[in-house]
């Protein structure tokens, strides 16, 4: 497993830049939804986006940054479950820490 804390991501706008405050993506059927760009920050050599979708039902999405071969960046699932798992927690770490009690 690998540990991700806080000290080591750093916010970036690399979906912004390229795309505005939203993007939209199309699901496994063919529909498209548009998604606002809620936040972006890497960590080691990964990058990732969090999406959200409109409505009062819509949740908050992380999805991985890749770059295509021609500079662009694009937008993945993250497939593996405790990539997932690290990544959440590291996002609720980095938006709601935790108060010092000393």
């Amino acid at each position: 497993m690998t540990d991700f804390s806080a000290e080591q991501a750093v916010w970036t706008s690399k979906l912004k830049e390229a795309y505005g405050e939203t993007v939209e993506l199309e699901d496994e059927q063919g529909r498209s939804s548009v998604y606002n760009i809620v936040a972006e920050f890497e960590v080691g050599d990964r990058a990732y986006a969090v999406l959200a979708g409109s409505g009062r039902e819509a949740e908050q999405e992380i999805l991985r940054i890749v770059v295509s071969p021609d500079g662009v960046p694009e937008l993945e699932s993250i497939v593996d479950d405790e990539e997932w798992e690290d990544i959440s927690e590291l996002y609720d770490e980095l938006t709601f820490p935790a108060e010092d009690t000393e």
